[in-house]
């Protein structure tokens, strides 16, 4: 192929790539998926809080299922200011705060999380030490905790936490997102570095997957989900307003 043809061809290579890994986490990660699913719906049976949280791009994902048109209204987004997302300057402070030791617990004893409650933590690497402490610092306080990484990345790298772990090593589940060190799926010539990053796709797959086992499993033992309805449909609004009203206790997005 001429290098002047493979530009072309680039866009359906990245598309085979993350169809490739959602096909290869549908099949190796299912069980476990059900499982996060039908854990969040125990905890909202039972009257618990669910949070997400994820620092840098980890946090796309964890805020594209708070305050979503077809998602739970009782999915709360863990802020932490200067990590979430990439709207700080310099964007490089997001990842700084992510290796700070301590900030984690101070995360936790000011936020509304309880025992019993759920917190769904996505990290790609899941080297850092805010996740890493994030996860032991919630099971500590009776927090279940499911972790959305790769685990790869704990053969392939070092822990950047003083014990050594990895966000997998402190979960009561584990989603393997399946992604690659470097999280970059192609090459070509004339290009130095590999690109095309492929998490965001797959780590929000699998969010919005454990978000609609959990709304089925609700479904099936008679608990309507608190499910969202989009603004832009009519009757969206009133929808959402008895939903919000009915779920307030439980709901900080507010």
């Amino acid at each position: 192929m001429a290098d002047t043809d493979r530009s072309d061809h680039l866009a359906g290579e990245y598309f085979d790539a993350a169809i490739a890994l959602l096909r290869r986490v549908r099949e190796d990660s299912g069980g476990a998926i059900t499982a996060a699913g039908r854990l969040i719906a125990d905890t909202v049976e039972a009257g618990g809080r669910v949070f997400s949280f994820g620092a840098g791009h980890s946090s796309l994902p964890a805020q594209d299922t708070v305050y979503r048109a077809g998602g739970l209204a009782v999915m709360n987004l863990l802020c932490v200011p200067g990590v979430v997302g990439v709207d700080v300057r310099p964007a490089t402070l997001g990842s700084r705060l992510e290796r700070v030791d301590g900030l984690a617990a101070a995360v936790l004893d000011t936020s509304p999380l309880e025992a019993g409650d759920v917190l769904v933590i996505v990290s790609l690497s899941g080297r850092n030490a805010l996740p890493v402490e994030m996860a032991m610092s919630a099971r500590e306080r009776g927090i279940r905790v499911i972790g959305v990484t790769s685990v790869a990345y704990a053969a392939e790298t070092t822990s950047r936490h003083a014990s050594g772990g990895f966000l997998k090593d402190h979960c009561d589940l584990v989603l393997d997102s399946a992604i690659t060190v470097g999280d970059a799926e192609l090459t070509t010539s004339g290009i130095d570095a590999p690109f095309a990053p492929a998490s965001t796709v797959v780590t929000s797959a699998i969010m919005q997957a454990v978000v609609a086992t959990a709304a089925g499993a609700l479904a099936e033992r008679g608990v309507e989900p608190p499910l969202l309805r989009s603004g832009n449909v009519d009757g969206g609004h009133e929808w959402n307003t008895r939903v919000i009203a009915a779920y307030a206790d439980r709901i900080f997005w507010e």
